[in-house]
């Protein structure tokens, strides 16, 4: 809770007050100072002194000689105020001012003291009698004789204490330690000296003789109400004493004062006394973890003064001095005594330890209810609503409000049915006034009857004070009366309202006024001759009078226990009210042994960030006191918080201990669902709650190690690295036992931290992965939603799956994370019992385990099992961490017998992280779990992937191992050693947008010599372009080297945020590697922390683990499925002109691949770089790109779906192209047409046959001689066939080749134009082109047909030059010949652009002799088609010159992939600025982008059963690429076709999106007219059925256009969660809703497919299949193919016509597949189909349709494009409407109703209705319905 609010005429009184009282004090200190004697009073804290000093002072001490005077020694002689030389003199001592104030100017010398007269020794120590050594007074009423005695009590702990042997004087009545009777010990640690003259004692250690106690540096002063003693201790590493906030766990040496006396003050920054009273503190020796502790049993206030050298001095106002001295081997050690001394810890309840809520003041239960509804909603694990006082009625305790808490007791209830707790406070304050019905305070009446409070000084009237409800009585809890009324209290209260816990509050104890109603007595108990330095230096400050009476004392000795009597009073009343269970107790004010009793928390503090630093320190020194269930008020009490700091305490939190967020009247909510249910504060709190709660069985077996032991839990990092001075100062980290390091931020900001990591091995928790830091300072990134958590090696943790409440989640299964540390040992324990029961420890009612790792094998033993309901949970989960090497084996055992094999394991070995799972091993019983290691096979990375077969000479030469494998292996022979990477990381920087890291070659450690030069710099940056995108890339910083020219759609500055990312990225240093995680999953996407990294010159190397065996793309290469095989397969890619086949790199170059993950999340990765490269899969899984130039310059995509994933890639290269309408029609094209004759002969048979038909091609043979923009003789007259036919609806589509004949002996524009404009490839620093020869023929050439292919190209082919694409002057020159050849020749609709790899028909050049081995024949040659003929075989050379669009120079190296994607762009350009439409520009050389420009046919293939599939698996994987207008020749290109082959591809190819029959020369027709009618009746019916649904598919296109994505789509894309898809590829769909599956076989009639887990309907017949969710056998004719509409879509469609033109003027129809629940979606985008640009200027149409149960509407989106003769709605065709007859059918449009005919098939659910006569259309919207 909080300070009270004072009013104005309050705050003028107590100023007053303040005024009055210091000038009282003023007078009380010259009296005291000035006059020789202090009379006595009646009251006086012990009986009267017989002797008292009365005489002057006598002679004062000799000060010492200046160098004999070491100003730290000094010990203060004028405490209490600024000293002045007259009050020095008076007192004896040495007057010696400094420069600085700090250091005392009066100081004492050997003049005061006492002697030691008559020592003897006793059975359990020494005791002697000390005299006062005749000196001045300090305070009055000094002591003469005093009693000294001294206990051996325990080889460890030693005791002295100092009394006065005539006068019983005030002791501490500690309820747990009692007077020491022996017997002593003799066999001590220690050695005890006292010097008589004067009397000091020295405390030595004797194993090494060191003195850690000596009080001879200062005098003993033992007068009545003031006792100082001082000590030297051999170390300045301190900690301890409270409670007062430190800055710094170790104590700041530097003249220090800090008082205590318990008191009501929010912690500052100050050395305010706070709400505890804790005298102990621990020093640290030395590295050997030799440590001591001192303890003062005293409760009188005090103030302890620490001053260099170092110097403790105590200054005690009252009572004895009463000293522990503990020993121990290790700081641990010396806590463990302590709290043995003072009582060891209270065990918990479970439940103690989840995640609580509180505020004070709520205002009513309607807040507090949506509080707790906000919490569980956003899955908070959460245990405990608290209420402050705000639920009682005016703040009395024992009530609650009646109308703002109406409906407690049901509240109460509620939580309870969730399994959550309710704690509420309690204050020690109870009203004198009446309830607020006027009736008597029945709580405040039966105390009065039993006279259980706090009294005045005359010992029976009660003193009253004012707190929160007014003027109030305090009970006094150390009055047995008031423990039993206090119970009976507690449980009336409980019967009315059922809480489960208390919390105890204001008990330091707390008043709102000074002392009482009365004021306070001035006397000396009230004013004492000395006040300690605390606050107000006012002894009754906010408190009550010193001269009140208790049952143990006066206030003034017994104040500082009053929390420590209520905690023990509560605890009682706990046993009342939860009998035999542990409850829940949690105090402010403490006392040593508090922890017996209660939790503690620190108290009312500050939401700042230097306040969430402090709580550590407060944290640790509550652990060393003994009250290990403490933590700090999460976000903040006072003071509004922001997000950013309650975020960070919250992630901080979630490892107190005691976790509980809790904040004041008056500010905003805290709670972390206030922060919005999707806020990054929620999020990062659910996750390390939750992760706490995993954790809860460990840490509840801390405390039980901290209940029976008396260990720590909370662990500063000196407990267990003592031998690490740097540990010795570490505060902003600490330890859960000896085995979780919790490292939170602490600055505003800040994403990083300098953290010290001790000297063990660390496992970050969440991965798993080992870290690499040891013994060091690290910048530790911990961004928005992180906390630095570590596990140790070494140490086993038990685990329980987790819940939201501890009720749900200790029903959970368990589990172990075992961290493997030195030689792969590990230990630990755990403790179970019921959670609540009180005393399960000492009745011996739990199960108990210890847990050991060695030589692979996991032990569990129970050593205790007496807890029966436990058995039956189990240990479901073993999580082993370190394991560096694979695992392909698990055994289990149970109690020693034989092991069994256990087979739900996985290994991770990007983590290196064994998980196994499903064990089922009950508690109770003794287990065992043994695995083995080995280096799997499938870990090597090939260190010798050259040309030339790898040797172990040369494997060895290389620096990498050699290991011969088995006949079957295909694992490399020659690999990497493990770990291998010369590259570490310099330094790596991290920022909200990335990482820089700075890469250095390893020379000492570069023993693997790879082909070309090693780059000795790297520089690597991460930008996190998007939450879903980002970069990763690797170049040198020093020279700039080549990189891909093609502009790429990515943010100018990155434009993610931190809280919404999907990923993580993390730089790992020595050696060098990038992980990149999920965050929702924590799967390792990318992780290249692998051996054999490597960027040389002209060799770049880099390796990733990859999620899973599921990896999709890279092309273009012929892949035998659409999913890639992993058994050591390397594809090459580098563009040629390659007809496909298995592992011959073909025409495109896309290094691009998508991936799935274990958990279905999809990714993809795309590698920016155009040299030649090679990819190799491996089984482990695993990929290694290799690449002769160039950088690594890598994006990834996170999805999370494929679809999405896909999308997000697209979103990069850019959206594909939008076709033309009717380039969606079926094609026509053959490779050796004679003349133009045979084209009309083909025509003229296709529109007799009525088969529909778009486009007519014809191939080069069209030109002169191969010549581009040439006519040959023989097709004269095609320029009059094309404009009859284009006349006709039809569209022509010419061919061209990037190669220019320049041996030409007429003129010929194309090639004098283009010298003109220097357009050509030109060899480097020249003007000569380099040459080639392709398909054009040297003029007046008589072919002879009997020479071989390269005879011929010699003796007919001419010089050719290829056009530069890159320069913009060749796109101007370019679409000039283009231009020209429509105006002045053919026209035609769209361009084919060929043989642009570039293809040549010679190697490299016309000589066949490159001029540049290094270029040609690279150091390294990556696994490609004719891999020993060179880079330039059947192409250019590599060392021709390039010149990009702004003048840089580049070599045909780098570039040559890029050629068929320079040259999309000029020609779509150049196509549209020719016809003024839209057209389609078919390319077969491709790279990333070039989707945006045109389409794809899947090159020269063969006419075979097995070209078919993988047709389908070219178009699925450049739908991937991004394009999606693509198909394959159908029927194939090469060889003859056969008619059964050619019925099944027509059935594919009519789906196909690029739909076209084509051949090659000097083979059979196969186009449909050409077989038979039969034939020809199956192509019209498929291909009407494609015309019919082009409507459709132009929407998917559309779609695709407007947002990336795939038309051609993998059934995985859309049913991802269905694991049989991912390895589908002989089907395949259209968009989201129309699934294809061919016959793909010769000679069958069914065909085996997956139907995935949706409502699907057959096309032909629209039947719903009934069947979902698996493989199914369909029946396929050989004139069927199987088509399948999906359920819940509509589909757009269009009576079939001949050719586009016309299909565009019929009725359009809508498919209705309906959903199970009779609902449906769908879309129609529509124009005029060829305009260019009409979704960029809004120039269309767009509808959406909604099918809902009978009601069809549709609703337009845009209406940009109006033509109702092309959108005229025919019919309607509802497939699976249910089964309800229908009646009629209500049509709603354009204000008007009418009936429309319809007819009904009930038995499959299909509704047929007519709109023919109603001129509907599409422009308008339409409300169709049945009933």
């Amino acid at each position: 809770m909080a300070r009270k609010k004072f009013s104005g005429l309050e705050i003028s009184l107590i100023v007053l007050f303040v005024i009055v009282t210091i000038i009282a004090i003023a007078l009380i200190v010259v009296l005291a100072t000035k006059t020789p004697a202090v009379d006595e009073i009646s009251d006086s804290t012990s009986t009267p002194a017989t002797t008292r000093v009365t005489t002057n002072p006598s002679d004062s001490g000799k000060c010492p000689n200046v160098l004999n005077d070491p100003v730290n020694v000094r010990i203060n002689c004028i405490p209490e105020q600024f000293p002045t030389e007259g009050i020095c003199a008076q007192r004896g001592c040495c007057w010696r001012p400094w420069n600085d104030s700090l250091i005392p100017w009066c100081f004492f010398v050997d003049n005061h003291g006492y002697n030691v007269q008559d020592m003897t020794t006793t059975s359990i120590g020494v005791e002697a009698k000390l005299n006062r050594i005749p000196s001045p007074t300090l305070f009055g009423n000094d002591i003469n004789s005093v009693l000294f005695t001294t206990q051996n009590q325990t080889p460890n702990r030693f005791r002295f204490k100092i009394t006065d042997p005539n006068n019983r004087r005030y002791e501490v009545p500690h309820q747990y330690v009692k007077e020491f009777t022996g017997p002593t010990v003799s066999d001590t640690l220690y050695d005890v000296k006292v010097a008589q003259n004067p009397f000091s004692i020295q405390v030595i250690r004797k194993s090494n003789g060191k003195t850690l106690f000596d009080t001879s540096i200062g005098p003993l002063v033992y007068s009545d109400q003031y006792l100082q003693i001082s000590t030297r201790l051999p170390s300045d590493y301190i900690y301890g004493i409270g409670e007062q906030v430190h800055k710094r766990f170790r104590h700041d040496l530097s003249w220090k004062t800090w008082p205590i006396f318990t008191r009501d003050q929010l912690p500052g920054d100050n050395n305010n006394n706070l709400y505890g009273h804790q005298t102990f503190f621990m020093c640290i020796e030395d590295t050997s973890g030799k440590s001591f502790g001192v303890f003062l049993m005293n409760s009188n206030a005090m103030e302890i003064f620490i001053q260099p050298t170092p110097i403790v001095t105590y200054r005690v106002t009252g009572g004895i001095l009463d000293f522990y001295i503990l020993l121990g081997d290790t700081p641990e050690q010396v806590v463990q005594q302590y709290q043995q001394l003072v009582g060891l810890p209270a065990m918990p309840a479970y439940w103690n330890l989840g995640f609580q809520l509180s505020r004070w003041n709520y205002k009513s239960l309607d807040v507090v209810k949506e509080v707790v509804r906000r919490n569980r909603e956003a899955g908070i694990p959460f245990d405990t609503q608290v209420t402050d006082i705000d639920y009682m009625e005016d703040k009395k305790d024992f009530t609650y409000d009646q109308v703002a808490f109406n409906g407690l007791p049901q509240f109460v209830q509620d939580l309870h049915d969730h399994g959550q707790k309710y704690v509420i406070i309690l204050d020690p304050a109870i009203s004198i006034g009446r309830r607020a019905n006027g009736t008597t305070y029945a709580t405040y009446e039966r105390g009065n009857t039993q006279h259980v409070w706090i009294n005045e000084s005359d010992g029976s009237t009660p003193i009253i004070g004012e707190v929160w409800p007014g003027l109030t009585v305090y009970p006094d809890f150390t009055n047995p009366n008031c423990i039993d009324w206090w119970a009976n209290e507690c449980s009336i209260f409980h019967q009315e309202v059922q809480y489960d816990g208390l919390w105890i509050d204001m008990n330091e104890v707390s008043s709102f006024i000074q002392g009482s109603t009365k004021g306070c007595n001035v006397n000396k108990l009230n004013y004492p001759p000395f006040t300690p330095d605390i606050l107000d230096k006012l002894m009754y400050s906010k408190t009550i009078c010193m001269d009140a009476v208790q049952n143990w004392g006066k206030q003034y000795d017994v104040h500082s226990l009053y929390g420590y009597s209520m905690a023990i009073a509560t605890e009682q009343a706990v046993q009342k009210v939860f009998p035999n269970k542990r409850s829940f107790i949690l105090t402010r004010s403490t006392f040593a042994g508090s922890g017996r009793h209660a939790a503690h928390w620190l108290g009312d503090n500050t939401a700042s960030w230097e306040q969430m630093e402090w709580s550590i320190t407060g944290m640790l020194e509550f652990s060393l006191f003994g009250i290990p269930l403490v933590g700090a008020d999460i976000c903040g009490f006072v003071a509004e918080t922001t997000e950013e700091l309650c975020r960070r305490w919250m992630q901080l939190g979630a490892f107190y201990p005691f976790s509980r967020n809790h904040n004041s009247d008056g500010y905003e909510h805290q709670d972390p669902a206030f922060f919005g249910q999707n806020s990054l504060l929620v999020k990062s709190s659910r996750q390390y709650l939750t992760i706490r709660y995993t954790l809860l069985p460990f840490l509840y077996t801390l405390f039980y190690k901290a209940h029976v032991f008396g260990e720590t839990v909370a662990r500063p990092v000196l407990h267990e690295f003592y031998e690490d001075t740097n540990s010795w100062i570490e505060d902003t980290e600490f330890l859960w036992g000896p085995a979780l390091l919790i490292t939170p931020v602490l600055k505003q900001g800040a994403d990083t931290v300098s953290a010290y990591i001790p000297d063990a091995i660390w496992y970050d928790y969440e991965s798993g992965a080992k870290r690499p830091w040891r013994k060091q300072r690290v910048d530790m990134y911990l961004p928005a939603d992180k906390i630095g958590l570590h596990l140790r090696g070494g140490y086993i943790i038990p685990i329980q799956e987790p819940d939201v409440t501890t009720t749900a989640s200790r029903k959970n299964p368990l589990g172990l994370i075992v961290a493997l540390g030195e030689n792969n040992t590990a230990k630990g324990d755990f403790f179970w019992d019921d959670g609540e029961t009180k005393d399960t420890i000492q009745n011996g009612n739990y199960i108990l385990y210890t847990f050991s790792v060695s030589n692979n094998t996991l032990d569990i033993v129970c050593t205790h099992s007496s807890y029966q309901e436990g058995t039956t949970l189990a240990f479901q989960t073993v999580k082993i961490l370190g394991l560096t090497d694979s695992v392909t084996e698990v055994r289990v055992a149970e109690n020693n017998q034989p092991m069994n094999a256990h087979s739900n394991f996985t290994y991770d070995a990007s983590n290196q992280v064994l998980l196994i799972a499903d064990l089922k091993l009950n508690l109770g019983r003794n287990f065992s779990v043994q695995w083995n290691q080995i280096f799997s096979e499938n870990e090597r990375f090939n260190c010798y992937p050259d040309a030339d077969l790898a040797t172990e000479q040369k494997c060895t030469q290389r620096g990498c191992v050699w290991r011969t494998g088995s006949s079957l292996s295909k694992a490399p022979e020659c690999y990497f050693p493990r770990q291998d990477n010369s590259y570490s990381v310099n330094s790596a920087r991290y920022s909200s947008m990335g990482i820089t890291a700075d890469l250095q070659l390893n020379t000492a450690n570069a023993r693997i010599k790879l082909p070309s030069d090693p780059i000795s710099t790297l520089r690597v940056e991460v930008k996190y372009h998007k939450n879903d995108m980002l970069q990763f890339k690797i170049y040198d910083p020093q020279k700039k080297r080549y990189e891909v020219p093609v502009p790429l759609n990515i943010p100018t500055t990155p434009i993610s945020t931190y809280e919404d990312r999907l990923y993580d990225v993390e730089i790992k240093e020595n050696p060098f590697g990038i992980q990149i995680r999920r965050r929702s999953s924590g799967r390792v996407i990318w992780d290249s922390w692998l051996p054999g990294f490597a960027f040389n010159d002209q060799f770049i190397q880099i390796s990733t683990r990859l999620p899973s065996e599921y990896i999709y793309g890279f092309g273009e290469v012929e892949h035998t499925a659409f999913k890639r095989d992993l058994n050591w397969n390397t594809w090459g890619m580098f563009t040629r002109d390659q007809p496909p086949g298995y592992k011959l790199n073909s025409y495109g170059f896309h290094p691009y691949y998508m991936a799935l993950e274990e958990e279905g999340n999809a990714h993809g990765v795309f590698l920016l770089n155009s040299n030649a490269m090679d990819v190799t899969f491996q089984p482990t899984p695993a990929l290694t790109y290799r690449t002769v130039g160039g950088i690594l310059d890598f994006y990834m995509f996170l999805g999370p779906t494929p679809e999405v994933a896909t999308k997000q890639y697209h979103e990069v290269i850019g959206h594909p192209v939008m076709p033309a309408y009717w380039a969606l029609g079926f094609q026509l094209c053959r490779y050796g047409y004679a003349n133009t004759s045979e084209v009309r002969e083909l025509y003229d048979a296709m529109v007799a046959a009525n088969i529909p038909y778009d486009v007519q091609y014809t191939d080069i043979d069209y030109m002169e001689r191969q010549l581009d923009f040439t006519i040959g003789e023989a097709f004269q007259d095609l320029p009059q066939f094309v404009d009859k036919i284009r006349g006709e609806g039809m569209r022509y589509i010419i061919i061209l080749d990037p190669a220019i004949s320049g041996n030409e002996t007429k003129t010929y524009p194309a090639f004098e134009r283009g010298q003109q404009n220097d357009v050509f490839v030109k060899w480097p620093n020249t003007n000569d082109i380099c040459w080639a020869k392709v398909w054009p023929d040297l003029p007046n050439i008589t072919i002879d047909k009997t020479l071989t292919e390269d005879e011929a190209v010699n003796a007919s082919r001419a010089h050719v030059a290829f056009p530069d694409f890159f320069r913009t002057s060749t796109a101007e020159w370019w679409a000039r010949e283009i231009v020209d050849f429509y105006n002045e020749k053919m026209k035609f609709d769209g361009l084919w652009i060929d043989m642009n790899e570039p293809s040549s028909f010679v190697n490299g050049t016309t000589t066949n002799q490159c001029r540049n081995d290094e270029l040609n024949y690279p150091p390294y040659f990556p696994e490609l088609t004719k891999r020993t003929d060179g880079l330039h075989f059947r192409t250019i050379c590599m060392e021709a010159e390039q010149i990009l669009s702004d003048g840089t120079s580049v070599l045909h190296y780098d570039v040559h992939n890029l050629y068929g994607w320079s040259q999309m762009k000029p020609t779509h350009d150049a196509l549209q600025k020719t016809t003024g439409k839209r057209g389609i520009v078919i390319s077969r050389s491709t790279y990333p982008t070039s989707g945006r420009w045109g389409g794809h046919w899947l090159g020269d293939n063969y006419a075979r059963w097995d070209n078919m599939d993988k047709s389908i698996i070219g178009m699925m994987e450049f739908s991937l690429f991004g394009m999606s207008y693509t198909g394959a020749d159908i029927c194939g290109f090469f060889n003859n076709s056969e008619y059964h082959l050619c019925t099944r591809w027509m059935q594919l190819g009519a789906f196909y999106p690029y739909s076209r029959n084509h051949n090659i020369a000097n083979t059979r027709r196969q186009d449909p007219a050409s077989w038979n009618e039969t034939f020809a009746e199956m192509s019209r019916n498929i291909l009407n059925i494609r015309y019919t649904l082009l409507p459709y598919f132009y929407t998917q296109m559309h779609e695709i256009h407007a947002n990336g994505g795939t038309v051609i789509r993998p059934l995985l894309h859309e049913f991802f969660d269905e694991k049989p898809t991912w390895d589908i590829f002989k089907q395949f769909l259209w968009g989201p809703a129309f699934m294809v599956t061919p016959v793909l076989e010769p000679y069958v009639q069914t065909v085996n497919a997956y139907v995935p887990n949706a409502r699907w309907f057959d096309y032909h017949t629209g039947k719903d299949i009934g069947v979902r969710g698996q493989f199914q056998t369909f029946n396929a004719s050989y004139d069927t193919i199987n088509l399948h509409v999906r359920g819940g879509h509509i589909l757009p469609c269009q009576e079939p016509a001949q050719n586009t033109f016309y299909s565009r003027q019929k009725h359009m129809k809508l498919i209705v597949a309906a959903d199970d629940n009779q609902m449906a979606q769908g879309s129609l985008f529509w124009d005029d189909g060829e305009s260019i640009d009409t979704y960029e200027r809004d120039l269309y149409l767009s509808v959406q349709f909604n099918l809902n149960q009978t009601t069809l509407t549709s609703t337009i989106l845009k209406r940009g494009y109006i033509n109702k003769s092309e959108t005229r709605l025919g019919s309607l065709h509802v497939w699976g409407k249910g089964t309800t007859p229908v009646n009629a059918v209500t049509l709603t449009y354009n204000g008007n109703k009418n009936s429309l005919p319809f007819n009904e098939d009930t038995t499959n659910m299909i509704l047929r209705i007519d709109l023919t006569t109603h001129n509907v259309t599409l422009e308008e919207p339409i409300e169709i319905n049945w009933s």
